[in-house]
């Protein structure tokens, strides 16, 4: 995947304003951070279009994934930005990583913890700070260290 891709999200209460650069971003941070809300406003509009009050800008299709289905939804999904939120298991497993490896869509992964079975820039992973009344994402770094 190439090109860099800018999406906002925003309601009255709240505004995310970000963009992604590869096939897969991880969204990561504790609890109330925004996450949820981040793919919650995402799924509304997508469901609900302008009568969900949510104004969604991107120049590809947003769409959330999740469920028992999860593997007929993807299918049917192409040239996407695909957001996941935690809670989801079927992102850490084998089948997910296997099934996304030859699409044209975009994956933004919203989770507390790594997802080992993906291959991942580390340039990719974000957390959200809260900035006043609009979310931004912040990017994060991980430092690897040796077990001795």
């Amino acid at each position: 995947m190439k090109g860099t891709h800018r999406i906002i999200v925003q309601n009255k209460r709240i505004r995310y304003d970000f963009q992604i650069r590869r096939n897969i971003t991880v969204i990561r941070g504790n609890s109330a951070t925004g996450k949820t809300a981040l793919v919650d406003m995402i799924r509304e509009h997508f469901e609900n279009g302008a009568a969900s009050g949510i104004e969604l800008s991107c120049d590809k299709e947003c769409t959330v994934l999740d469920g028992r289905t999860w593997a007929g939804q993807l299918s049917m999904m192409r040239d996407c930005i695909i957001f996941i939120d935690e809670g989801n298991d079927f992102v850490m497993g084998n089948d997910f990583a296997s099934a996304i490896q030859n699409t044209d869509n975009y994956y933004v992964i919203v989770t507390r913890e790594g997802v080992p079975s993906l291959p991942y820039s580390v340039d990719e992973i974000y957390g959200i700070r809260d900035s006043g009344k609009y979310g931004t994402l912040k990017r994060t770094y991980n430092e690897f260290y040796h077990f001795s």
